[in-house]
């Protein structure tokens, strides 16, 4: 009887069950953690402490913009010549504490989801490791962003009740597919944005710091959930990836609140439903969106994570 139950126990091992499967399972563990390993090295390398790597306290040029003058949502338009340089300035220094203020949000999202995911993983593998190395990561960010507020003498924008009941459902969508393709959609758009706003010669060196510093170690988390997504959908079913198609087109509303938001005119005495309605129809802001959107539409497109649905919803919000 022991002799039989043993055999019937043994039959039941994954390797006897799937050989090819277990060998697989394996083999994309390795490679998890290889890819973990190299990004850990790289985080040792070139990783940083906004606390001591910036100046908050050097003085700003109150001539200098905070953002761009051309990624400001209202470059160019009519209201936009009617201002004074001051004004203008004062409009960008809005803009940027909205921007900050919201990837504050976004960055608490997306760390209680790899918190969560953490849960059923491997604590000792190199593939967690680095998961808690971005983690430790966007903590300093959001303390970065916070700081950056401050700095600039402005006052954080507030989440409405609905608002902040949708970013704390969030996380709890944040699974599987759904984790890395949300992370994509908060990360390599902004992303796609800072890398220009970094080395703007119009822009004040306090936001030159923020903007590099984010763009360096979002390169490294921009892998990491791209191998992520590429990884799960190898094996995610095929109702996840139509959900996952369809779902982050929700993101393209979301993004669309860092170009603008009514309280960023009221706070700078402007006209606010004039300014909303320049802002939505201004070319220039489309353009930006579009080509800001350019990679990770390529990549959602490579990996069959569009449908007409997100499409419609990219495309109605600007960034198609």
């Amino acid at each position: 009887m022991v002799s039989t139950r043993t055999s019937a126990l043994e039959s039941l091992k994954p390797d006897a069950l799937d050989p090819e499967g277990a060998t697989s399972a394996a083999a994309n563990a390795a490679e998890r953690d290889a890819l973990g390993d190299r990004l850990i090295q790289g985080s040792m390398r070139r990783s940083f402490n906004s606390n001591i790597d910036i100046d908050w306290d050097a003085p700003q040029d109150p001539d200098l913009f905070y953002l761009p003058p051309e990624m400001m949502s209202l470059y160019g338009t009519p209201l936009w010549e009617s201002m004074t340089h001051r004004q203008r300035v004062e409009l960008s220094r809005q803009e940027a504490a909205n921007t900050l203020t919201r990837a504050v949000w976004f960055e608490n999202t997306l760390n209680q989801g790899l918190l969560r995911a953490m849960l059923h993983q491997d604590p000792t593998s190199r593939n967690v490791h680095y998961a808690l190395t971005e983690i430790g990561d966007e903590t300093r960010h959001m303390v970065m962003f916070g700081r950056a507020v401050s700095a600039i003498g402005a006052l954080p924008y507030r989440l409405s009740r609905r608002e902040a009941l949708a970013v704390q459902a969030m996380p709890l969508a944040y699974r599987g597919l759904m984790l890395w393709v949300a992370a994509l959609c908060g990360e390599e758009v902004i992303d796609e944005s800072q890398k220009q706003n970094a080395r703007h010669p119009d822009v004040q060196p306090i936001m030159l710091q923020v903007f590099r510093i984010h763009v360096t170690e979002e390169a490294r988390h921009i892998r990491y959930a791209r191998e992520g997504v590429r990884r799960r959908i190898a094996r995610a079913p095929w109702w996840e990836r139509q959900f996952v198609a369809t779902a982050n087109g929700g993101a393209a509303f979301i993004l669309r609140r860092l170009y603008y938001d009514k309280e960023v005119y009221r706070r700078c005495g402007l006209p606010v439903r004039e300014a909303m309605r320049q802002a939505r129809n201004n070319e220039q802001v489309r353009a930006r969106r579009r080509e800001s959107f350019e990679g990770l539409h390529g990549f959602l497109t490579e990996n069959g994570l569009l449908n007409p649905i997100s499409r419609l919803m990219w495309r109605s919000h600007g960034f198609l």
